[in-house]
């Protein structure tokens, strides 16, 4: 099996056309052709089923499909960590995080690595934990900023808690205060029944954990909006469309025209760790700004 005959099942398997893959990867299309068959010869199974006009995966080019992939990228990630210099003056790191953690924790961390290592290229993902485990499995990722737990525990990922941060409730100032607490200076869960709040997108850790503690509490909460990223739910929470409950950090962050509102005890928080592949370690530059977070 050769590294250049995964290169061209990956591309058929994704354009599902050999012409296009072909061009994808710059050789003629006999040329691949025929690797994909002594591909196929040394695996003892077709990978693809082949009728005019329609390409598909055999069982067998899917079991393959996931595989060449990580083989790809560790390629990949193998070619940048030998051509870093030994001085960290140039290379890459690919960092997946949730987009409040975007908001809040890493701003400062980020321009603290940049400003010692310029050379490096900061390649940054946001998604939700779910879809960042899922690119970290693929090699899409040296590290990833996630929620714990895990929506799927992986035991090829590695993790380490970082921080423990509370959730707090914002509103507009020209709102009422959430739960009809006029000068309390905190708010319970449970006081947000009856509330309108914004909230995320599906698949955002914040919505999952929020919905969960409105359930715990016996009740379902109302959305007057929802299906947001972080910094659309503050705006509308600043037009006054209703409350959201929102990373402590990110509230600290987010600047002027908002109301902090603590949760009372026991309250709510969440678990930030920092994730990585347990089978291949992290390049030097990524080990590097691992390093920074956790001494942060």
């Amino acid at each position: 099996m050769q590294f250049q005959q995964l290169q061209y099942f990956v591309a058929v398997a994704e354009t599902r056309h050999f012409t296009r893959a072909a061009d994808l990867v710059h050789v003629a299309q006999p040329s691949l052709s025929q690797q994909i068959k002594a591909l196929e010869r040394e695996l003892g199974a077709d990978l693809f089923l082949r009728a005019r006009g329609n390409i598909t995966l055999t069982d067998a080019g899917e079991a393959l499909l996931p595989l060449a992939r990580r083989i790809l990228a560790d390629a990949d990630t193998a070619r940048h960590e030998v051509q870093e210099l030994a001085q960290l003056h140039s290379g890459r790191v690919r960092l997946g995080a949730t987009p409040s953690l975007c908001t809040g924790l890493l701003p400062d961390v980020l321009r603290a690595f940049h400003d010692r290592y310029p050379g490096i290229r900061l390649l940054i993902e946001e998604g939700g934990s779910h879809d960042l485990v899922r690119e970290l499995a693929r090699g899409a990722l040296d590290l990833a900023l996630v929620v714990l737990p895990l929506p799927t525990p992986s035991p090829a990922l590695t993790t380490v808690e970082l921080l423990r941060e509370d959730l707090v409730v914002v509103s507009s100032p020209e709102a009422p205060a959430p739960g009809g607490g006029g000068s309390r200076r905190t708010v319970r869960v449970a006081d947000l029944e009856g509330e309108r709040l914004v909230m995320f997108r599906h698949g955002y850790d914040l919505r999952e954990l929020t919905v969960a503690a409105c359930r715990a509490e016996g009740f379902e909460p109302d959305f007057t909006v929802e299906g947001g990223e972080m910094d659309a739910v503050l705006g509308f929470v600043r037009a006054g469309l209703g409350v959201a409950v929102v990373p402590r950090m990110v509230a600290a962050r987010s600047g002027s025209g908002l109301r902090v509102t603590p949760l009372a005890p026991p309250g709510l928080e969440r678990t930030i760790a920092l994730a990585h592949r347990s089978d291949v370690a992290p390049p030097r530059a990524a080990r590097e700004l691992q390093r920074m977070l956790l001494e942060r």
